[in-house]
């Protein structure tokens, strides 16, 4: 029987598998309890697992910006790492299994180009695993990119949306970040997974910075901290899904912050992982505490620490673009964000 801590009504993921250590059925979980799959370290790969697959080859529907290698990246060690829990063992991830337990079903990502990064690395792991069986793929309309299978009836989608609340623009005023209104909710009904994200966009300042004002009720603010803006977003998310999911027959997620590497350091020519803990994200601890105040249960992907332990795993100048861009945001395909879909596809089966 699968042990659960709770939060509050926060499942904490790292404290949801009982496991074992010992190498378990592919399908199935028994690990020790109090595992905590988000506290490890990167390990050179000593079974030639990985790399999961080869962008190019297996999955030319990746995009230009992901797949490093095809860009031109030199070096291949950044492929050969797994992600060691440290008390417990992380399942290899089974495609087909996956998919014959969602058979029917509709997964559902919300968020910005780091949700399509998860997204697309989900798609190939199941093309991969059924790579005789036919798919369709609609990318971008009106947001929407739908990837599926319809031998199992599966449909794998993102929706792109960076703040999950409104942003709307005003011919007078400008671009408006409505922070306490949800009017596209309706896009996230009638799913059974969703997996939403939100962080990034928040922290854009200059050029970069997508919106003029913030909104709350009637008042118009030209300026605000944008951690404090972030947390009135999520929280207005937060009572969305409170009012509007019903987890018998929706079970939600939330992809936590995947670190970036735009230090004076930042990840041209980086080939190994850190080692170590690193500092938390300002917008870890809102994440936690919104999470956690929720009436609804929202399991939390705490994919923090082993991305920030992977300064190697951005495209850098390998993007497609050419080298003016450095990338220290996105993640190669293959690579780190195939970590968070093994832990989706643990959770799932833990559950």
């Amino acid at each position: 029987m699968a042990f659960t801590l709770w939060l509050g009504p926060l499942i904490l993921l790292a404290s949801a598998f009982p496991w074992a250590v010992a190498t378990p059925s592919p399908y199935q979980v028994n690990q020790p309890q109090g595992c905590d799959l988000f506290q490890g370290n990167w390990v050179m790969d000593d079974a030639s697992l990985y790399p999961l697959y080869d962008a190019s080859r297996d999955c030319p529907f990746i995009g230009q910006g992901f797949d490093c290698i095809r860009n031109g990246r030199p070096d291949k060690e950044y492929l050969k790492f797994r992600w060691k829990p440290s008390t417990c063992h992380l399942p290899r991830f089974h495609g087909r299994n996956f998919l014959e337990r969602n058979k029917g079903k509709k997964i559902l990502f919300v968020g910005d180009s780091i949700s399509n990064n998860m997204w697309q690395s989900l798609t190939c792991l199941l093309h991969i695993a059924v790579p005789n069986s036919n798919f369709t793929l609609t990318r971008q309309i009106k947001e929407l990119s739908v990837f599926s299978f319809p031998e199992y009836g599966v449909s794998i989608m993102w929706l792109k949306n960076g703040f999950l609340v409104d942003l709307v623009h005003d011919k007078e005023k400008g671009r408006i970040l409505k922070l306490d209104t949800v009017s596209t909710g309706d896009k996230w009904k009638e799913v059974d997974v969703l997996i939403f994200n939100t962080y990034h966009w928040w922290t854009h300042r200059g050029q970069s910075q997508t919106w003029d004002y913030f909104q709350v009720g009637n008042e118009l603010i030209k300026d605000m901290d944008h951690m404090e803006a972030f947390k009135i977003g999520l929280t207005t998310w937060a009572k969305w899904v409170d009012s509007n999911i019903d987890p018998s027959k929706t079970r939600v997620f939330f992809q936590g912050i995947s670190a970036s590497h735009v230090d004076g350091k930042g990840c041209l020519r980086q080939t190994q992982p850190d080692q170590g803990s690193m500092p938390s994200y300002p917008g870890v601890d809102i994440v936690k505490s919104v999470l956690s105040n929720m009436a609804k249960p929202v399991e939390l992907l705490d994919i923090t620490l082993l991305t920030q332990l992977r300064r190697d795993g951005h495209p850098s100048i390998y993007t497609g673009d050419g080298t003016s861009l450095d990338d220290c945001s996105h993640w190669c395909l293959a690579g780190v964000p195939d970590t968070w879909n093994e832990i989706l596809y643990a959770s799932m089966l833990g559950n």
